[in-house]
């Protein structure tokens, strides 16, 4: 089901508005499912995702936990093997790193080891993205650490209504899913369905279409990306922009069938260059055979920490204006690229969205 096909009426929900409605309607419609995490019946409420809930589920559903990540992902791979569908909130992706070794060996390989007769229906949120100086060990986008795993699911949504629609196909689904938040997104806000609808966790969203380049992108950059699409019309330039929604698994023959339609091919992933999934995207397009007018680009992340200082933040993160600038040298230096800066030159402190941001943290 794409975005498009559920939007039938206007309704303003923000991003954290609309993971929280997801996880209310799932939990009235199925009594194994159960919220725990750190700070998560804190007033506060996880960025505003789980703020009520145990108010209104109690707390034997809503719970706060230890910090002690490995043990609790094991104690949730068992309640899920039982029957019940737990989902387990990280208010920092960081922070899952201690529960590797649960996720790895044994969530990812249950399924596969037993021959298909067991699952492990288990949600695992996740907060990524940076903010206000938090660097290396609190601002890491890991999902190509986890896409790596044959067993895991990835998901990536961009829009408040992707997050909704894909929440709630994560809760559904009978194996293990990672699903990951950009911060910067919990107080965007779209258009909402208040019913219940499920989108799948294996198709992209064609967002626009055009004959002259492929984007292909995902999370907090599918919103970057769609704000350089006016500018780039104005070039004479049409962009077939793709929105990941799922790293793991990956849409190929939405992306293949645009390229072999555009012959180029820009990808734009919010985690580092080396071993990345802009890398992994670009070689399944050449393993194709795909001719194409100039060689794919990428854009990610450079290959060192996340800086915490303001002056280094700026030329760490990317944005629109260097999705406007790679696009333009792919075209031959259509436009004086000095024009893109202006939007972003009052900006002090990268890891700050714009004045109206505020927060939580």
């Amino acid at each position: 089901m794409s975005t498009s096909e559920v939007v039938k009426t206007e309704r303003i929900l923000t991003f954290a508005e609309a993971i929280r409605e997801a996880q209310v309607l799932a939990m009235e419609r199925d009594d194994r499912v159960f919220i725990i995490g750190e700070g998560v019946p804190d007033p506060k409420g996880t960025f505003g995702t789980t703020t009520g809930l145990r108010d209104r589920f109690g707390s034997t559903r809503v719970m706060d936990m230890p910090v002690s990540e490995n043990g609790m992902t094991g104690i949730l791979i068992g309640a899920a093997l039982v029957g019940l569908r737990p989902i387990m909130t990280h208010q920092r992706m960081d922070f899952m790193t201690y529960s590797m070794e649960q996720l790895l060996n044994n969530a990812a390989k249950w399924h596969y080891m037993f021959g298909g007769q067991q699952s492990v229906p288990l949600v695992v949120r996740a907060v990524v993205g940076q903010g206000w100086g938090q660097g290396p060990q609190h601002s890491q986008n890991l999902h190509t650490l986890y896409a790596h795993i044959p067993g895991l699911k990835v998901v990536m949504p961009s829009t408040a209504c992707q997050a909704k629609g894909l929440l709630l196909g994560a809760i559904a689904d009978p194996n293990p899913v990672i699903f990951i938040e950009h911060r910067w997104l919990h107080g965007t806000k779209g258009s909402v369905p208040e019913t219940y609808y499920e989108i799948k966790l294996d198709s992209a969203e064609l967002v626009s279409q055009g004959d002259d380049l492929t984007i292909v992108t995902h999370s907090l950059m599918a919103l970057e990306a769609r704000k350089v699409l006016p500018r780039l019309k104005d070039m004479g330039i049409g962009v077939d922009l793709i929105d990941l929604r799922t790293v793991r698994p990956l849409d190929q023959a939405t992306i293949l069938t645009s390229v072999r339609k555009t012959h180029r091919l820009l990808v734009v992933d919010t985690a580092w260059r080396t071993y990345g999934l802009a890398a992994e995207i670009i070689a399944s397009v050449v393993e194709q055979g795909i001719r194409l007018l100039s060689s794919p680009q990428r854009i990610t992340l450079p290959d060192y920490p996340v800086p915490s200082s303001p002056g280094l933040t700026r030329s760490y993160y990317p944005n629109s204006c260097t999705i406007l600038r790679k696009v333009n040298a792919m075209f031959g230096d259509v436009v004086d690229s000095d024009d893109f800066e202006q939007d972003w030159a009052h900006l002090v402190h990268a890891d700050i969205p714009d004045s109206s941001f505020t927060g939580p943290f």
